[in-house]
């Protein structure tokens, strides 16, 4: 079979590029960069916007199957670029599904996209979308998958896949900003750690794509929803974090400050980076104060029970293999 991934040079993009070749798929990377180390193994990449729609519909010709993961991620920025590239992208993506009469979608969201700052302890897929997101990120990937889901139909199979907070050697976007906070002495416990939340090793994540694709290929029934998905392990984060930090040779976090305090002063900052227009993410987000002092873990018994999905790395090779990884680097 013929599969399209976007974003395929990213961390869970490339990693579903690689295990794909190895099941004897034809894969086709669909990104901005060149990836001469994907090229190496044998995909075709294609090189484009995922804003531009021709672009997008022209790389997605004599496709069979689509992983839609490029996205604009982080914690700041402004609403334009998030909009053009998680919502205006995925629409392009389903126009050309359409177009080019590809049979199945999956979507690449996130659990964040239901976080809306309270506790969530086991939640699961009736959990409702914020009325008002918390960030740029969060909103557009909520509309991105309602864009997805929407879409599903007789003629293309769709389905979203929800991880949260992936981990695992690759990584380039949450391991790398943390130890660099870490290494400067700028990271600080916010509340008290005892917030319980989810892990997904990354070779987890690859895992319920793929049973994602089989479900949607061979079952009525399951296409057209999102599923959460995770290690199945809740953890206390900031011991998690200690636990990275000592392995990559830092000192672990040993001050703290109360969520409250913390969530004032990142409203101040966000104010004050947009009023005078600063690119540079502020030290402290609305978002990142309540991934950070709250709890937000999920129920997977759906991806389990309907896709077939089952965790093969525990939480604890899951770090083992992660400091490992950034040992060797």
């Amino acid at each position: 079979m013929n599969a399209l991934i976007t974003g395929g040079g990213g961390f869970i993009g490339s990693a579903i590029a690689r295990e794909l070749k190895k099941m004897g798929f034809t894969i086709t990377i669909f990104c901005r960069g060149d990836y001469p180390e994907l090229k190496s193994v044998g995909a075709i990449v294609k090189r484009g916007d995922i804003s531009d729609r021709k672009a997008v519909s022209d790389a997605c010709e004599k496709i069979d199957i689509v992983f839609h993961v490029a996205a604009k991620a982080g914690m700041w920025g402004s609403y334009k670029d998030y909009f053009n590239t998680n919502v205006r992208g995925t629409e392009n993506i389903v126009n050309a599904c359409k177009k080019n009469r590809i049979k199945w979608l999956v979507f690449t969201s996130s659990a964040s996209v239901v976080f809306d700052g309270n506790e969530i302890s086991g939640g699961d897929e009736s959990l409702p979308y914020p009325a008002s997101p918390l960030s740029y990120y969060t909103g557009t990937k909520a509309l991105a998958e309602q864009c997805v889901l929407n879409a599903d139909s007789e003629s293309l199979r769709t389905i979203a896949i929800r991880p949260h907070i992936v981990i695992g050697p690759g990584d380039k976007q949450l391991l790398p900003r943390l130890l660099e906070r870490a290494g400067k002495g700028k990271l600080r416990q916010v509340g008290d750690g005892r917030n319980l939340v989810d892990l997904t090793f990354i070779d987890n994540v690859v895992k319920a794509h793929i049973c994602a694709a089989r479900a949607i290929m061979d079952r009525p029934g399951v296409s057209g929803k999102p599923y959460f998905i995770s290690n199945g392990e809740p953890v206390l984060l900031w011991g998690v974090i200690n636990m990275i930090l000592e392995g990559a040779g830092l000192e672990p976090v040993r001050s703290s400050i109360p969520a409250g305090r913390a969530y004032s002063f990142s409203l101040i900052a966000e104010a004050t980076y947009r009023l005078f227009n600063i690119r540079k993410e502020p030290i402290l987000t609305r978002f990142l104060v309540h991934e950070l002092s709250k709890s937000h873990w999920f129920n997977i018994n759906s991806a389990r029970n309907i896709l077939g999905y089952c965790p093969g790395i525990s939480n604890k090779e899951s770090i083992t293999r992660t400091i490992t990884w950034l040992q060797r680097k």
